[in-house]
């Protein structure tokens, strides 16, 4: 199966030897996305629910460009450096999925590019 790249002005450029996706047969691999305004390529500013909305938009315009959505999302990998952050995610995540939720994982990590404290990455199958 032919792989495409996946690529948008809509979320930050790959600041590294990665695509923002892949695309593969139905299926798409969203690459990780910091909480970095496309625009400035900085941190946005404001407390960890408007970082991890900026996280959800920068995947959100991946997916788009891939033709799909965050609907079509079947698994998202979350990475926060406090795990004290996960009602946060949760909460937010509200706001841009529904049932059936994606399957997901929450990983606690040292440390993520950039000095961010939340990076996600996803999967989603084209309809």
């Amino acid at each position: 199966m032919p792989r495409k790249t996946i690529s948008t002005e809509f979320a930050p450029q790959a600041i590294g030897t990665y695509s923002q996706a892949v695309r593969s047969g139905n299926t798409v691999y969203l690459s990780g996305q910091i909480p970095l305004d496309p625009a400035t390529m900085n941190m946005v500013e404001g407390d960890i629910r408007d970082h991890i909305r900026r996280v959800f938009d920068n995947l959100a315009a991946v997916a788009e460009a891939s033709g799909g959505s965050l609907a079509q999302v079947v698994k998202l990998n979350v990475f926060l450096t406090d795990l004290g952050n996960f009602a946060a995610v949760n909460k937010v995540m509200a706001d841009y999925f529904s049932e059936p939720y994606p399957a997901r994982a929450a990983i606690g990590v040292a440390a993520l590019p950039k000095g961010a404290s939340v990076e996600m990455d996803a999967i989603i199958v084209l309809d």
